[in-house]
């Protein structure tokens, strides 16, 4: 996919009358030169394979290091309980961000989107929605290419690595690409849709990337959790009717340059911040001795 600018899309969208994620989706026609039954039955197996993540966690399963693993069960629990400050809905969407973000780190099978880190957000708020609104699989699929687009552009215009750009590019992406495609869901309009990618992202501009041990555990599976529920957030003031007062192509820029800004230590080499705590060295320590 050839996009640079949100508003390309929406151009498109506009003078042909189609919607956003069909213009996606024709793009990748023309990039890989497929048919459209092969593009959507793709992105199909890619909803599929997230649902089947999903339904494979095992809460006895522990990552290598011991840092991970049984917390997407305790907040499983914790939803079946009444004493919650928050609905159903925002509680299952922590559950499924954990559980999958728990998966990456045991080995299990997940769908990077876009990244292995950040995994857990887009399908914790697509299959929560999916699971509690009954939409058809093919309009879960077409919000899908949503995301795809508004990827593509982050991707283009700034970074989806937490190397390059800090978890803000991580996990500020996964949260805008959710945002955007929550808003499809919704009935939202290709404006609607720009202005929730952009608050989702505005909320996690400067997140440094500071993996403790240089294992993609801590801090990274609980801000999958912050991730999702921002997405959610972002999309329901726009549906409220607010707007965004900065366009999401200049968040998205934004969001480049201050990954360019970052120091080295705060981009994925575990050099500073939540990586260089005492705690955090007392595990590298532990692990070095494994």
């Amino acid at each position: 996919m050839g996009f640079n600018k949100i508003q390309e899309i929406i151009n498109i969208a506009d003078e042909r009358d189609v919607p956003f994620w069909q213009v996606v989706l024709e793009d990748d026609l023309q990039e890989r030169n497929v048919s459209y039954e092969d593009s959507f039955g793709r992105m199909q197996r890619l909803f599929d394979a997230m649902v089947q993540a999903d339904k494979n966690y095992s809460a006895d399963l522990r990552s290598h290091s011991g840092l991970s693993g049984g917390d997407g069960a305790k907040l499983e629990k914790f939803r079946r309980q009444d004493n919650r400050l928050i609905g159903d809905f925002l509680t299952m969407v922590m559950e499924k961000a954990v559980k999958m973000a728990e998966s990456n780190a045991c080995m299990k099978r997940i769908v990077a989107a876009p990244t292995a880190g950040s995994c857990g957000v887009i399908p914790a708020v697509l299959l929560t929605y999916y699971e509690k609104k009954a939409p058809a699989v093919e309009k879960v699929v077409q919000a899908l290419y949503v995301a795809a687009g508004i990827g593509q552009v982050i991707a283009n215009t700034a970074s989806i690595s937490g190397a390059e750009g800090g978890c803000q590019a991580e996990i500020g992406s996964a949260s805008s690409m959710a945002a955007g495609a929550l808003i499809f869901l919704e009935g939202g309009t290709n404006e609607q849709i720009a202005d929730a990618a952009a608050l989702a992202m505005k909320n996690m501009l400067g997140l440094t990337c500071d993996p403790v041990a240089g294992l993609v555990e801590v801090p990274c599976i609980k801000r999958n959790v912050s991730g999702a529920v921002n997405a959610i957030i972002a999309s329901q003031m726009v549906m409220a009717g607010i707007k965004s007062a900065i366009t999401a192509d200049e968040v998205f820029e934004t969001m480049g340059r201050i990954g360019n800004l970052l120091p080295q230590c705060l981009r994925e080499t575990s050099q500073d911040g939540l990586a260089s705590t005492p705690t955090a060295q007392k595990v590298v320590e532990r692990l070095s001795s494994i």
